[in-house]
């Protein structure tokens, strides 16, 4: 399979939420079938949603993959497990949320796994990270 590039959206407002970043990107860079090919700056947001929660802070993660997008959230979805992520309340605090946001030539329209992701267009940050990683190479 041709290689393609995905896009992942790092995010932590609990604890010591820069560490938990960079253990996030280093199990990224562990997933089979991938490679980090990029890393946006960081930024520390609002959160979103109705729930009163402290900051955010986010970054995106360009990755290089034979995976498809299912296979991808699934690996996106065992580092959140193993870096104490519990799924509570929808919108609530975590010590990470991983989010595939987008591939450059995949798509997915299946109900656990929609790519590109439907908040893209409404998240001005995400949009800034993605600007940021496609404005230098990536592959």
């Amino acid at each position: 399979m041709t290689p393609d590039v995905a896009y992942v959206a790092l995010g932590s407002n609990l604890g010591d939420r820069a560490a938990y970043l960079a253990r996030a990107r280093e199990a990224l860079a562990r997933i089979p079938g991938a490679r980090v090919i990029g890393e946006s700056s960081i930024d520390e947001t609002a959160p979103l949603g109705p729930i009163a929660q402290g900051p955010y802070l986010n970054q995106m993660i360009a990755l290089e993959t034979v995976l498809t997008p299912g296979e991808l959230l699934e690996a996106l979805h065992d580092i959140e497990l193993r870096l104490g992520r519990v799924r509570a309340e929808r919108w609530g605090p975590r010590t990470i949320d991983l989010d595939l946001v987008l591939m450059e030539r995949q798509r997915s329209d299946d109900d656990h796994c929609r790519v590109p992701h439907p908040e893209l267009v409404h998240r001005a940050f995400w949009l800034r990270e993605l600007a940021e990683l496609r404005s230098v190479s990536v592959e």
